[in-house]
């Protein structure tokens, strides 16, 4: 008796719709699809939630630091006229080298050197030639040391920007004064969240046809009127 059982539960397998094998794979498919989203978007997330509280907090404090009146930026600034060597400077990148040196300040960023060629200004209603001028800027998240010099002069003006704790993480946030490490640490960020905004859509539509094309229309509708007000 369950050898005729067995038998028939065979033939019935045997003589099932080939139609119903196509319909299981699909489905199938679709279920791994959807469960590596969200083994993606999990693990996304967990990575993004490590920096991206850094980043919520200090984005927070920088959109209302004028109405909370947070000190973010920066707490103590001291300007001071620094004596040359007799030697002089031929170019601007000896200058920042030697203030390097002398201040013992290693920037985590390179330096930005700026310059500006002689000209001729107006100075209580008189005509005065400025010589040219020379601008070195040092940075490092806590601290910030800019160098003004004007050829021929035997000193450099400089003014040093000290940062808060909490101005330090905004610049952090800004990425000044940072190494290329940082920055690519602050890509991946931006790259997370931007993963986990498509996962997040795909797995909010589970791939059906009705809900795919909606938010296909409402992304690029979005996209259009960005585009529109960066070209207006």
């Amino acid at each position: 008796m369950k050898a005729d059982t067995y038998s028939r539960t065979l033939d019935t397998t045997a003589t099932a719709p080939q139609g119903v094998q196509p319909a299981v794979r699909k489905r199938s498919r679709r279920a791994i699809f959807l469960t590596w989203l969200r083994k993606t978007h999990l693990y996304v997330g967990l990575w993004g939630a490590v920096l991206g509280l850094l980043f919520g907090v200090t984005g927070f404090l920088l959109n209302h630091r004028a109405i909370m009146k947070i000190p973010v930026e920066k707490t103590v600034q001291n300007t001071v006229q620094v004596n040359l060597p007799e030697r002089g400077f031929a170019k601007p990148e000896e200058l920042s080298a030697w203030l390097q040196q002398e201040l013992n300040f290693i920037p985590a960023s390179p330096a930005v050197i700026k310059t500006q060629p002689p000209k001729t200004v107006v100075w209580a209603d008189r005509e005065v030639r400025q010589p040219e001028r020379w601008s070195v800027t040092l940075t490092r998240p806590e601290r910030g040391v800019t160098a003004e010099y004007f050829v021929g002069n035997r000193f450099v003006k400089l003014d040093q920007v000290d940062a808060t704790p909490i101005g330090t993480l905004t610049r952090l946030h800004m990425s000044i004064g940072v190494n290329a490490f940082w920055v690519l640490l602050s890509d991946t960020i931006a790259g997370g969240m931007i993963l986990l905004s498509i996962t997040g859509l795909l797995l909010w539509t589970q791939l059906h046809t009705v809900r795919t094309i909606a938010v296909m229309t409402s992304v690029g509708a979005l996209i259009g009127a960005l585009c529109f007000m960066w070209s207006v």
